[in-house]
C-alpha cells in the first residue's frame, strides 16, 4: 500500500486497512446467520429485515439454531489478530456486537452473575440474554444490513487488536490466510475435500522447528488430517550473508518435515530486503510457494492484492485435491 503523504507529512491509515480486510472475512458468519433465519422463520427478506421484526421466539430459534448447529463445514469468525474464536464464542460475539459493546467486559460478567442466581447452562443465558437486547434495542440500532455491521466489527477488533499482546507480522500473515480460506468458503459453502479447518492462534513446535502460522485440515474421512505450515523469515537489514543463514534454516525444517510429507503443505514468507534470488530459489523448489516482500518488515503492511490472490489460489487447489 502507498503512503498517503499531505504537506510533506505521512498520513497513511494502514491499521485501517488490515482491520477492514479483517472485518471482511466476517461476511461469509454473516451470510451464515442469514440462511439460518431465512429457514427458522420461513421468511425470503435479509437478515436485517428478519431480526428487526420477529418475534421473541424467532429471535430465540434463531440464536440457538446458530449455536447448536452441527454441520462441520461452518464459517470462522477471529479476534483482531486473526485468531479464531470457538463456535460457541463466534455466536456469541456476533449477536452481541450487532446489539451491544463490550461483550466480554461488560455483558459476560452479568451473564455469569445469572447463572450463578438461577443455575442455567452458559449457552441458554447468553441466548436468553441476546434475544432480549435485540428485541428491545433494535429500534435504536434501526439496521443490522452488512455495511452497517461491518463498521460495528471495525470497531470491535479494533478494541480486540488493542487489547491483544501479539505478534504484528504473524497477525498480517494470518490474516491473508484467513481471507484464502474465507474466500472459499464464500464461494463454494464448504472447506473442498476437508470436514473443516483449524488455524492455530499461536506459533506451533514441530520436532526443534518453530512454524509462525499453520492450519490443521480434517478431512471427511478417518484419514489422518494434513497440515498446512507457513514459516516467516524477516530481517530489517539488507540481506547479505543472513538470507544463508534464515535459507539454512528453513531448509533444515523441510528436510525433517519431508520425513512425513504426506501429512504437510509447507509455504513460507520472507520479508527482506535484497534477498538472495539463488537462496530463494533453492527455497522454492524445496516447497509449494514462496512469498517475498522486498522490503524492511517495519514496513510491512501485510498481503498486497497480487499476493492475495496467488494464496487463495494455492489454497483452493489444496482444498480441492486434499
Amino acid at each position: 500500500m502507498k503512503e498517503l503523504i499531505v504537506h510533506q507529512v505521512d498520513i497513511t491509515h494502514y491499521r485501517l486497512v488490515e482491520l477492514s480486510k479483517l472485518a471482511d472475512q466476517a461476511k461469509p458468519f454473516y451470510d451464515w446467520v442469514e440462511k439460518i433465519a431465512k429457514k427458522q422463520t420461513g421468511s425470503h427478506k435479509l437478515l436485517s429485515e428478519i431480526l428487526l421484526h420477529s418475534s421473541k421466539e424467532n429471535l430465540f430459534n434463531i440464536i440457538s439454531y446458530c449455536y447448536n448447529e452441527t454441520d462441520e463445514n461452518k464459517p470462522l469468525l477471529f479476534d483482531g489478530i486473526g485468531r479464531v474464536y470457538s463456535h460457541t464464542k463466534a455466536c456469541f460475539y456476533f449477536f452481541a456486537w450487532i446489539i451491544r459493546d463490550a461483550p466480554q467486559q461488560r455483558l459476560a460478567p452479568l451473564i455469569s452473575r445469572m447463572r450463578k442466581l438461577e443455575d442455567i447452562e452458559k449457552i441458554i443465558a447468553e441466548t436468553d440474554t441476546l434475544v432480549e437486547l435485540i428485541y428491545e434495542y433494535r429500534t435504536y440500532v434501526k439496521s443490522f444490513e452488512w455495511l452497517t455491521i461491518r463498521e460495528v466489527i471495525i470497531d470491535r477488533l479494533e478494541g480486540s487488536r488493542r487489547s491483544i499482546k501479539g505478534h504484528y507480522l504473524e497477525a498480517s500473515v494470518r490474516t491473508a490466510l484467513i481471507t484464502s480460506f474465507q474466500n472459499y468458503f464464500a464461494i463454494y459453502g464448504n472447506y473442498g475435500k476437508y470436514k473443516k479447518v483449524k488455524i492455530a492462534d499461536k506459533q506451533i513446535k514441530i520436532g526443534n522447528h518453530t512454524i509462525d502460522i499453520s492450519a490443521e485440515l480434517i478431512p471427511m474421512d478417518k484419514n489422518p488430517s494434513k497440515v498446512l505450515l507457513i514459516p516467516i523469515k524477516t530481517r530489517e537489514t539488507e540481506g547479505g550473508g543472513h538470507a544463508h543463514i534464515f535459507t539454512r534454516d528453513i531448509m533444515a525444517a523441510i528436510h525433517d518435515l519431508k520425513k512425513d510429507l504426506n501429512k504437510y503443505h509447507m509455504t513460507a514468507v520472507i520479508i527482506a530486503q535484497n534477498w538472495s534470488a539463488t537462496e530463494l530459489g533453492n527455497i522454492d523448489n524445496q516447497i509449494d510457494l514462496i512469498f517475498h516482500f522486498n522490503m524492511s518488515p517495519n514496513t510491512f503492511n501485510g498481503f498486497d492484492e497480487d499476493s492475495q490472490v496467488k494464496l487463495n489460489k494455492y489454497i483452493e487447489k489444496i482444498l480441492n485435491n486434499g
